[in-house]
């Protein structure tokens, strides 16, 4: 989102922070194009992953340790771990008990079952299998009695706790065992097996605040751009909800006029988009190192465990992996439940800042602990909640969109909808399943992109 007179000589601006973004919704098209003659395109390729931007790759190299070869590697392996892991989730069912990758190029992808039965089907995929305790929704259970819990106790000595897939159990974080304890007992849940990590690390949010480019809130409070987004005929992007409230009005990186908050969502979720005037382009860009610019082509969740990269004003770019999904953070102004953990640094600053993993947005960032020079734990807000909540498009490097149509009352197949992992729908009278959470975009139909459907 840069003003169009000085997009020549400034391309990153506001767009720079601010895009993992889909182009408005579509022209029609009846039905899904007729695939070309040959073998459907890979995981890798259909998420951008076998074509990553030099600026993500060398922040892979230099925050995880890799050479050029292993930042590839890994970002293809993740692409494709991505879809084998749905494929398993649709045919485990109710016994999945989650999925991630590791490994310093995600070679190993591991899924969980409750049922040792399930190991040959999943070793079958080329996966690792682990025989578990409880299933995912076994474990989303219980972390929804903490989430209720948190509503009525208010303490700030217990102010995270998280679904932990690679442990099979919920954990809470707390300054001491006995907050920690206390915080379980008063969700009711003694005597099941929730583990407690001591820490003093208290998340804070990443106010004074910038990302990629800075805005300006009632000309005062700085945040920063997340992803450009549309809606309808209007443009503008997605942000933390902390970082204003509806009506707000907003400047850009040159002070000039820029846009206001249309909603925003702060405590409960962290999320927020700002409607901008003509005079700012949304782009499918996000600023890396040296004023460069990465782009998106979608928003596929990445597993736990995958790299994922952020972009912020204040610390620049960099990288880390996703430690969680579905962790809950107690900020000193209020819960936030949904964000994902990672361990990129983040300072004040970096708020509102958009998370890449490949060519794919994750998020924005919300809060965090620790710093850049010694390390830290940052939280993101997922970027697909915020497209569904407030009815986006994500603005993307490849924005083809085709409308759905409905199909004798089924759920049909719609451009611009966010769809979960297990989400079935149709197309031309062909049922799908949803391998990963993304929006749909026209250019990734389902018949042309069986690393995101599974025909039934």
């Amino acid at each position: 989102m840069v003003p169009s007179h000085v997009r020549t000589v400034r391309r990153s601006a506001l767009t720079a922070l601010g895009a993992l973004v889909l182009a408005g919704l579509p022209s029609a098209a009846a039905a899904d194009p007729i695939p070309v003659a040959g073998p459907a395109p890979s995981a890798a390729q259909t998420l951008g992953a076998d074509r990553p931007s030099p600026h993500l790759l060398g922040a892979l190299q230099r925050d995880l340790g890799l050479n050029a070869e292993q930042a590839s590697q890994r970002l293809v392996n993740e692409a494709e771990a991505g879809t084998r892991a749905g494929l398993l989730r649709n045919a485990l069912g109710e016994r999945f008990a989650g999925a991630w990758v590791r490994g310093d190029t995600a070679a190993e992808l591991m899924v969980a079952t409750t049922d040792a039965k399930d190991v040959a089907v999943i070793e079958a995929r080329g996966a690792t299998a682990t025989v578990v305790g409880r299933t995912l929704a076994e474990l989303k259970a219980v972390k929804a009695k903490l989430d209720a819990a948190a509503t009525r106790v208010k303490s700030l000595e217990a102010p995270v706790w998280y679904v932990d897939v690679v442990k099979n159990r919920i954990m809470v974080q707390a300054t001491s065992q006995a907050a920690g304890t206390a915080f379980v007992r008063a969700a009711g849940l003694e005597g099941e097996d929730i583990g407690v990590r001591v820490t003093t690390e208290r998340p804070r949010l990443l106010q004074d605040i910038t990302g990629g480019d800075p805005f300006y809130i009632n000309d005062s409070a700085r945040c920063s751009v997340g992803f450009s987004v549309t809606k309808g005929d209007r443009a503008g992007f997605a942000t933390a909800g902390h970082c204003g409230s509806q009506g707000a009005t907003t400047t850009g990186y040159d002070r000039t006029a820029q846009g206001t908050f249309q909603a925003s969502t702060f405590p409960g979720k962290d999320m927020a988009w700002v409607a901008a005037n003509d005079q700012w382009t949304p782009t499918p860009d996000v600023k890396a190192q040296g004023g460069q610019e990465v782009q998106v082509t979608g928003s596929a969740q990445a597993l736990v465990g995958a790299s994922v990269c952020r972009s912020g004003s204040t610390t620049g770019w960099h990288c880390g992996t996703i430690q969680q999904h579905d962790s809950s953070v107690r900020y000193a102004e209020g819960t936030v439940d949904g964000l994902t953990r990672t361990t990129v640094c983040a300072e004040p600053g970096d708020s509102g800042g958009p998370y890449v993993t490949g060519a794919q947005a994750q998020g924005v960032t919300s809060g965090g602990s620790g710093d850049c020079t010694s390390g830290g734990t940052t939280f993101y807000q997922p970027v697909n909640p915020i497209l569904s909540d407030f009815g986006l498009t994500l603005t993307t490097a490849a924005a083809l969109t085709t409308p759905g149509r409905q199909e004798g009352g089924v759920q049909a197949w719609t451009a611009g909808r966010v769809y979960e992992a297990g989400t079935t729908v149709t197309r031309d009278g062909v049922t799908y399943q949803c391998l990963q959470t993304h929006q749909a975009q026209g250019a990734w139909a389902p018949a042309g992109t069986p690393a995101l459907w599974q025909r039934l």
